[in-house]
């Protein structure tokens, strides 16, 4: 038996290269968590929250505060202290939390909505408008 030199490969054979490295794929955009803040209405304290939330409930105090955006807020002072009162929009009443007296929400102390103040332009009219 004779052994076969092996000289390569055949006449004509050529080699196929490795085909380029594919870049990586685009990793995902990191989610946009921004944070808001709001004043717990039962200890006042400060709670930070990301946006979009419904509820926050104070680590504090464990009360479950209700999130209303800007234009859902009215402003109005308290009728006995020198509170300025943060309102849902459209209420006929707001009990204060310092002195908790309940103030009505009427033409002669209503406020326009928190965001009117700040300059957004105003939401679409509300089904219950404070009369």
């Amino acid at each position: 038996m004779q052994l076969e030199d092996d000289d390569g490969p055949p006449p004509g054979w050529q080699s196929i290269p490795p085909p380029p490295a594919l870049p990586p794929p685009p990793s995902p955009p990191p989610p946009t968590t921004e944070i808001a803040q709001m004043v717990c209405g039962s200890c006042q304290r400060l709670l930070a929250y990301q946006k979009g939330a419904k509820h926050v409930k104070c680590g504090c105090c464990d009360s479950l505060n209700f999130v209303l955006e800007a234009h859902e807020v009215g402003l109005v002072n308290c009728g006995y202290c020198p509170v300025l009162l943060m309102y849902q929009y459209g209420s006929s009443a707001v009990r204060c939390s310092s002195c908790q007296n309940v103030t009505a929400i009427g033409e002669h102390n209503q406020r326009p909505p928190w965001s009117v103040i700040q300059g957004y332009p105003p939401a679409s009219p509300s089904p219950n408008p404070v009369r």
